[in-house]
């Protein structure tokens, strides 16, 4: 057996259903605490994921993997088998997929009463777009947050798939299967947890829609404090052709950009007069043209200015502060994000790399007292 990993959730076990989006990166951040996450994948390459191999797909580490046929009764029963000894079932099919494999809800809790039913879709259980297709572009779409988001005079821009697969998605689940096993230490009984990116990603847009019923968010792109509209909270090129983040909200902050950037006086007393954000902008951006971003970066060091240069993958792991926080780690040669949050007396270990699909097949059904050859000689397993 592999050894658990060290963590807060090491002893919790979880049954993860393959599948992509959210889900997996919800199971990854349950590995990566020390829960025994197991992930039931199929038999045959399912096509699932963005062709990613398994040392490179970072959502899927810390698991094990058993290869099963649940379309066929020995299949099934051998997953039902992994759930009955299982806290928490994670899957992020369709609805009533689950149901038609025999693994829905009503089986997988008259197996495990205890079991924790984490579902995450796009669109939830109920509702007249249940069953239909999606991704995260069309979740954050119907939440209200897509048409915030880009540029003055522009189109909705996609944030990565960010707001609704990972933020509205994994994290609510996530959060939705801990909310359930706390009500389960005074109940005993396990429950079922709807998690829907389209209700998530809404949930994130909280603040917004506080700022939008009080009359302070206007409905047009790249106009507001957040969206890129107001000059102090925007990126701006440097002399190099590469970027600086600016987000001096509060006027202490920004009196000490407007010093490092030798703004003129006149703009600190009328940082927030809406009329004469034009002009700041354009004193910003010629501003941080003189200079190459290295030079801004140094001199924003050790101030409260609310400068940041803008890295990308390659440089975000070599900036002194996530090396001083060891904020990344190596796992299987790939140089990936560290496990997060930190916990002062159950920290993480790193990672154990990706699985290969099945290859934990027969050391995890054996743990769970399965008949192995009874199980390749009906063609569940091999």
């Amino acid at each position: 057996m592999t050894s658990p990993l060290a963590g807060p959730l090491q002893g919790l076990r979880v049954i993860e259903f393959a599948g992509i989006g959210p889900a997996p990166l919800a199971c990854m951040l349950f590995a990566d605490l020390g829960a025994d996450v197991v992930r039931i994948d199929r038999l045959e390459p399912s096509g699932l994921g963005l062709a990613l191999a398994p040392a490179d797909d970072v959502n899927a580490r810390g698991r094990r993997s058993v290869a099963l046929d649940l379309k066929l009764p020995a299949g099934r029963d051998a997953a039902l088998r992994l759930v009955a000894g299982a806290d928490v079932l994670v899957e992020g099919f369709r609805p009533g997929v689950m149901e038609k494999l025999g693994l829905g809800p009503d089986a997988c809790l008259a197996a495990n009463p205890r079991l924790v039913y984490g579902r995450m879709t796009g669109f939830g259980q109920q509702g007249p777009l249940a069953a239909q297709a999606g991704h995260d572009l069309n979740y954050i779409a119907l939440s209200g947050l897509l048409h915030a988001i880009g540029p003055a005079g522009g189109a909705p821009l996609p944030p990565l798939n960010l707001v609704g697969d990972y933020g509205g998605g994994a994290m609510f689940l996530a959060f939705g299967v801990m909310a359930a096993l706390w009500e389960r230490q005074r109940s005993g009984r396990g429950q079922v947890v709807d998690a829907a990116m389209v209700d998530g990603a809404a949930a994130l847009g909280s603040i917004f829609w506080g700022l939008a019923a009080s009359g302070q968010w206007q409905r047009e792109r790249g106009s507001n404090l957040l969206d890129g509209g107001a000059p102090f909270y925007a990126c701006y090129e440097t002399a190099d052709g590469r970027w600086m983040s600016l987000a001096a909200l509060e006027h202490k902050f920004f009196a000490e950009a407007a010093r490092l950037l030798e703004l003129e006086p006149r703009f600190l007393p009328r940082q927030y007069d809406r009329r004469l954000w034009p002009e700041l902008r354009e004193a910003l951006a010629a501003a941080f043209r003189r200079q190459t971003q290295a030079h801004w970066s140094e001199r924003a060091a050790d101030t409260d200015s609310c400068i940041a240069p803008v890295l990308d993958f390659d440089e975000a792991p070599q900036h002194p502060h996530a090396r001083a926080r060891e904020g990344f780690v190596e796992v299987g040669g790939r140089l990936q994000p560290a496990p997060a949050p930190r916990f002062s007396r159950t920290p993480a270990d790193t990672p154990r790399a990706a699985p290969q699909p099945g290859e934990h097949t027969e050391a995890v059904l054996a743990e769970a007292g399965l008949d192995l050859p009874a199980l390749r000689a009906a063609g569940a397993i091999r």
